[in-house]
């Protein structure tokens, strides 16, 4: 046995021993993505508010950052093809709904690990505020049995470098997009900072 795998069943013990928290973790692990949804919602608010085009720039890159992600991840993941947890040990506590699909990397941790990433673009507080939920989710998809922890790890590490990457790669062209939408009626969607004509108004 691995240590990847001895990990694993030390996670399966805990989650065997605490029956109580099986309903709160399971619920995280399936629909945890609102979370990241209202974390991007929040990125995108605050950027706005600050009206800082690079900061406008990253908070709509995380999604399309997370989406980026998930894709790069589809080749990876059938390219190892490896077979999920409770397909292979014995005796082990599953809860999660059991899926024909590879194991590794997890979507779910790619996923968080983007979106975390591209909130820390946005602000290092959120950024981290994201961290804390991604690191909880790739523990629950463990924690159900529906991913290793190399698998989860994998994940984290695969979103935040195709997020950061991408984000490094089309950063001008998004400022320069935002910059131009200020001009137009999308101003009021992308900040809060009033015309420079109507400041001068003022």
């Amino acid at each position: 046995m691995n240590a990847d795998t001895e990990l694993f069943q030390t996670i399966n013990d805990v989650a065997k021993s605490t029956p109580w928290l099986h309903p709160i973790v399971l619920a995280y692990a399936t629909y945890g993505l609102v979370v990241f949804a209202a974390l991007m919602l929040a990125g995108w608010w605050l950027a706005r508010r600050q009206a800082n085009p690079v900061r406008v720039a990253a908070a709509l890159w995380a999604p399309l950052g997370m989406l980026l992600a998930l894709g790069v991840n589809q080749p990876i993941s059938a390219m190892v093809g490896e077979p999920r947890p409770y397909t292979t040990l014995q005796n082990i506590l599953v809860l999660a709904h059991r899926s024909h699909d590879p194991s590794f990397p997890s979507d779910h941790a790619v996923m968080a690990g983007a979106v975390a990433a591209g909130l820390f673009l946005v602000s290092r507080r959120l950024g981290w505020l994201a961290a804390l939920a991604a690191v909880v989710m790739a523990f629950s998809r463990v924690y159900i049995a529906a991913h290793y922890p190399q698998d989860v790890a994998a994940g984290l590490a695969v979103g935040a470098a195709v997020s950061l990457l991408g984000f490094w790669l089309v950063r001008r062209l998004l400022v320069w997009l935002v910059e131009l939408a200020e001009r137009t009626l999308l101003r009021p969607v992308l900040t809060t900072a009033s015309r420079p004509a109507e400041s001068m108004a003022d």
